[in-house]
């Protein structure tokens, strides 16, 4: 491989000679290399490392970031299961989701203070698809995933539902 090289190099020795022989006649003033230098960290000052990186990088790691918060806030409660009544941390206040002594579950879609202090609250009849109804915790087969559940909604003066009863959710 050495033999090689050398082969190589051989017909461009005298170039490079002559190139040599030529830069050695040239010769620049005293002192231009470093005012060169001077004006080059002028025109480009040293930076730290982390403005060495470029504002698209942060970007993209930002958008990054609040994606997967975003994903994760979003899915959590779809994972939370459906649990059995049950009360406040200190054993007191009413349930979140209960069952009814019909068989019929109750869920409370806001916060219990807000049901109660609602004036004119009203219930409306209607029919929920059971599939729509899975991230609440209702059991869901391939062949009750066309089913329609009865529920009863518990709407406020501004139409915000407070409350949902489901009725048939065997």
């Amino acid at each position: 491989m050495k033999h090689m090289e050398n082969q190589d190099r051989e017909p461009l020795d005298p170039l490079f000679g002559a190139l040599r022989g030529e830069m050695a006649k040239l010769d620049a003033p005293r002192g231009v290399e470093h005012e060169l230098m001077q004006a080059f960290a002028r025109q480009f000052p040293q930076q730290r490392w982390y403005q060495k990186l470029a504002g698209r990088r942060w970007g993209l790691a930002a958008a990054l970031s609040a994606a997967c918060v975003a994903v994760l806030l979003f899915s959590l409660p779809l994972q939370l299961p459906l649990q059995a009544p049950h009360h406040g941390v200190s054993g007191e206040g009413p349930a979140l989701a209960a069952r009814d002594d019909g068989g019929g579950l109750f869920i409370a879609l806001d916060s219990l203070e807000r049901i109660e202090q609602e004036p004119a609250p009203r219930v409306l009849e209607t029919e929920v698809p059971r599939s729509s109804l899975a991230a609440l915790g209702v059991p869901l087969t391939p062949d009750n995933a066309g089913d329609a559940v009865k529920a009863e909604m518990l709407v406020a003066a501004d139409g915000q539902p407070l409350a949902l009863r489901l009725s048939s959710i065997n």
